[in-house]
């Protein structure tokens, strides 16, 4: 990597610059909607959705999966904005497209306002919470891009920036990890129950409740992508249809 005193300094006009594009988006345009909510309807769904996916943009650190990890496990846990098998409905629907992060945030937001803002009129509410969960969470990501872009080309030179870097890559593998068993927990089994011990806390199935159908469709892809080296294409298209094989045979209710 190149030297960080060889690359040119950020002089203080761009430093200015930066700042003021990063004061618009962060307080104009992210946080004082918040904040209007927080003061105008403090116990609203509207105000959760807000302040979660703000938490979400703000603390998360690694691309989709990483962040769909905490959604999963809060939206259709604590908050019960929405089931394990809904969640696995949203996920499906945006992997058919590209940017599968925004469509299964719009999703949650969505779900969360449909159920629990108590409008006459639902599909209303549904719409503006799935609006305001895309919103809170991108808004910020502009503002960390306009105020980190003059200074990228020093920060990639950074040695000690780049060795924590390569730190959270790793623990951002082990949370995509965390997301996929809690996917295939959720699929497999019906039912889970959830162990708890002081701070520590994991999520354990029922193994009366094993989908046979979900767990050998799960199997039999497995087998192709690992042992035969099945294309993505081919091994969707395959899942998809066995699928809705066994939901014809009435073998699966989903």
């Amino acid at each position: 990597p190149p030297d960080p005193a060889s690359l040119p300094r950020p002089d203080d006009r761009t430093d200015a610059r930066a700042a003021r594009i990063a004061a618009v988006w962060a307080l104009a345009l992210w946080l004082a909607p918040v904040a209007a909510l927080l003061v105008l309807a403090p116990g609203s769904v509207f105000t959760q959705i807000a302040v979660f996916f703000s938490k979400l943009a703000v603390l998360t650190f690694g691309g989709a999966y990483a962040v769909l990890a905490w959604v999963a496990q809060e939206a259709a846990g604590p908050l019960a904005w929405l089931t394990p098998a809904e969640m696995l409905d949203g996920l499906g629907m945006a992997e058919t497209t590209p940017g599968p992060l925004i469509m299964v945030l719009q999703f949650v937001g969505f779900l969360a306002a449909l159920r629990e803002a108590g409008w006459d009129n639902p599909l209303w509410a549904a719409t503006l919470g799935g609006l305001l969960a895309t919103w809170v969470t991108f808004a910020p990501c502009f503002a960390w891009i306009f105020l980190g872009a003059p200074y990228m080309e020093r920060l990639r030179a950074n040695a000690r920036l780049a060795g924590a870097l390569r730190a959270v890559t790793a623990a951002v593998v082990g949370v995509i990890l965390n997301l996929g068993l809690w996917f295939a927990l959720h699929l497999i089994w019906r039912q889970t129950r959830l162990l708890q011990a002081g701070p520590l806390q994991v999520e354990l199935p029922v193994w009366s409740s094993l989908d046979p159908a979900a767990a050998g469709l799960s199997a039999l892809a497995l087998l192709a992508a690992l042992r035969f080296r099945a294309g993505m294409g081919t091994l969707l298209a395959g899942a998809a249809l066995a699928g809705i094989a066994l939901h014809l045979g009435g073998l699966t209710a989903a």
